[in-house]
Order: structure tokens, then sequence, then C-alpha cells
């Protein structure tokens, strides 16, 4: 038992990080509605974050700040990853927000923001489409002929 302790002590983080991601992934593919696939997408960016940010870690190191003990450059966090992921959650805050918008422009033209009734919806309005250029080709046709 202490051989697992140990394990998610030292690795639990890695496992949280692909428990997530797996969630994500899993959610986009199997939900219909968008907004639980927006959600899921964000899932999956905390995900990414949390390993980049794991990865940017090591034991025993202090924060990138000249100190009085801390003379080897060996001895600090490299600050790198910290600031690409406030750029990624910036950009996920940014991807979320057009995101929700579009999902209201969709939701006000067709009603829902389910995946299957879309599809239907879009199939209905192409073939009235279809019909009424059918229909105006005919009233062209006959006004040409008379």
């Amino acid at each position: 038992m202490t051989m697992i302790n140990s394990f998610l002590a030292e690795k639990g983080i890695y496992l949280l990080t692909f428990i997530l991601l797996a969630l994500g992934v899993a959610g986009i593919i199997t939900c219909n509605n968008y907004m639980k696939k927006l959600i899921c997408m964000n899932i999956m960016q905390v995900a990414v974050i949390f390993l980049f940010l794991c990865l940017g870690q090591k034991r025993g190191g202090t924060i990138p700040v000249a100190l009085s003990g801390a003379a080897e450059a060996a001895e600090y966090i490299n600050p790198l990853p910290h600031g690409l992921m406030l750029t990624a959650i910036v950009v996920s805050l940014g991807t979320t927000a057009v995101g929700l918008s579009l999902l209201l422009r969709i939701k006000e033209k067709y009603g829902t923001i389910e995946e299957d009734d879309l599809l239907y919806r879009e199939k209905l309005l192409s073939m009235e489409t279809q019909r009424t250029r059918e229909k105006l080709k005919k009233q062209d046709q006959q006004s040409k002929d008379k």
C-alpha cells in the first residue's frame, strides 16, 4: 500500500491530467449538445495546462528571483512554461467567449444547440432552398416561353 501512496504522491498529477484529457475527448466524441462539447474542450485545455505546469517544476527549485542564498541557475525553476500557460489561459478564455457567442447565434437561428436537430434542420433548409430554386427556374422558363 505504501508503494501505491508513494506513486500517487509523486506521479498523481500526471494521472489526474490523463483522466481530465480522456474525459474531455470522450465528452467531445459522445455528446450531441454543443454547449457540452465546449465545456469538454475547456476541460482538455485545463489538462494540457496542468501537464505543462507540472513539467515546468523541479524538486528543490526556487522561484526565479535573485535571492542571496541561490547563486546558480540550476537552483531556479524555469519561468517559461508558467508564462506560456498564462498566455494559454488567456487564449482559452477568448476561445470560450467566441464559442459561447457562436452558440448564442446558432440558438437564435435554429432554436437548438443539439447536433442532430441542427443537422436535420439544415437538411430541411437545403431541401426547401432547392425547391425554391426549381420553382423560380420553372417560372423563369415559363416567362421566356410566353
